[in-house]
């Protein structure tokens, strides 16, 4: 565990600060309409790479989701939004719609977004297509670096009870039945939490799950991912990127595994498609491609955002979920209990994978089709999205035109099934 690296980080942003100032500075003076050089090919440079200094250099904060309104049966409704449930690590988020009055209720959706660095923004696309068609909720993580100390751990553990809480929580505070949605990370604890609540014989489980892209079995079609993270082991990541905050943060003397660590990881992955974006950038701010460069700053505003991982909960999901593979070999234990994936008998299962996918690869998720026998046969199903990668299984034109209809159609099988509790 390195006590410092941090410290180096912070040292390092804080030496950068003046120059991203005066980057920004140049990027206004040479972009303000009353300079005549703002219209010529050398100010249009010289705009473009200060943009693409300040940009590449910054620190990026947590989003926003700003959905304002959606279409419902052909009519625009605002949105907003509401924390209805409020733990150390998680606030409950609940998106409010103004339908109109006597509308039909809708299903509730909750939508467990990963804990993998990125925030729950990243899912945007996801929950402004079912607000089309559900009541939804969704996980916001709260990044370990502002959760003081004193507030306690947070483990994959305490993941499966956070998601057996904010079952609870949905299955008593209406009449409508809820579905449970998690895309890839989330995929196992929502898998391990229903299967304790089915063993307990709990009223609270939800009508279905839906995992998307999830790393049940790692063993099947490994990916980089998985590779490395098997041949490394819970004992390399914790020399090496495990780090104590330090102050002035409110999560001071916490050991985490830091978003800018993880953010180096997703930029390596692809590197060079990453080059060639920031390139691509370039020359739409030089030519005056202002949509295009609008595109690119929405994505990465995204995609550089990151949060940290409390060094528990990153370590004991290395250990359990890709180096022991505990879950498919009937060896995961929560809190001394078995997770017995066969205990599930009365929650549908839709799994999806994208063919493409280079995080978790085919056949991972539908591994949750062999692993739960008890499932009846009438609500579950497995599709595989053809042509999306890892990102396409839950946004993009593919999930818009062909994931989220299977999934509201499914939802509205295990309905009609009438198996899930009252």
């Amino acid at each position: 565990m390195n006590r410092f690296a941090y410290q180096f980080y912070e040292m390092a942003q804080l030496a950068m600060a003046p120059a991203r100032a005066i980057s920004d500075l140049t990027r206004l003076t040479f972009k303000n309409p009353v300079n005549p050089l703002a219209y010529t090919p050398m100010g249009r440079n010289i705009a473009a790479s200060a943009e693409l200094f300040e940009r590449v250099t910054r620190r990026y904060g947590k989003p926003a989701f700003g959905i304002d309104s959606v279409f419902v049966n052909g009519e625009e409704v605002a949105v907003g939004e509401e924390v209805v449930l409020v733990k150390p690590f998680c606030h409950l988020l609940h998106f409010t719609r103004d339908l109109p009055a006597g509308s039909a209720p809708q299903s509730r959706l909750l939508i467990v977004a990963p804990m993998s660095g990125h925030y729950a923004t990243l899912l945007r696309g996801t929950v402004e297509q079912f607000l089309q068609t559900h009541d939804v909720y969704i996980t916001d993580w709260v990044d370990a670096r502002i959760v003081p100390l004193s507030l306690g751990k947070f483990d994959l553990d305490d993941y499966i009870d956070y998601v057996a809480e904010i079952c609870e929580y949905l299955s008593t505070a209406e009449e409508t039945p809820f579905h449970v949605l998690a895309v890839c990370q989330p995929s196992v604890p929502v898998l391990a939490a229903v299967a304790r609540m089915e063993a307990e014989d709990s009223p609270h489980v939800p009508a279905s799950m839906t995992l998307k892209g999830g790393p049940i079995d790692t063993r099947r079609s490994p990916t980089a991912v998985n590779k490395l993270a098997e041949k490394r082991g819970p004992a390399w990541f914790r020399r090496n990127c495990i780090h104590v905050l330090p102050f002035p943060y409110p999560g001071v003397g916490r050991s985490v595994y830091p978003g800018f660590m993880q953010l180096s990881g997703f930029m390596a992955m692809n590197f060079d498609r990453h080059v060639n974006a920031h390139l691509e950038m370039f020359n739409h701010l030089v030519e005056g491609d202002g949509d295009s460069a609008e595109k690119h700053r929405e994505f990465y505003d995204e995609y550089l955002a990151v949060m940290d991982l409390t060094a528990e909960f990153y370590l004991q999901t290395i250990d359990t979920v890709f180096v022991h593979h505990a879950l498919p070999k009937g060896e995961m234990m929560h809190k001394g209990e078995k997770v017995d994936l066969a205990a599930i008998r009365r929650v549908g299962l839709l799994t999806v994978e994208g063919e493409k996918d280079d995080i978790s690869g085919v056949g991972q998720t539908q591994a949750a089709q062999d692993l739960c026998s008890s499932i009846p046969e009438a609500i579950r199903h497995h599709h595989l999205q053809q042509d999306v990668g890892h990102y396409g299984v839950f946004n993009g034109s593919r999930f818009r035109k062909h994931i989220a209809p299977k999934v509201c159609a499914f939802h509205k099988a295990v309905e009609e099934a009438k198996l899930f509790p009252a």
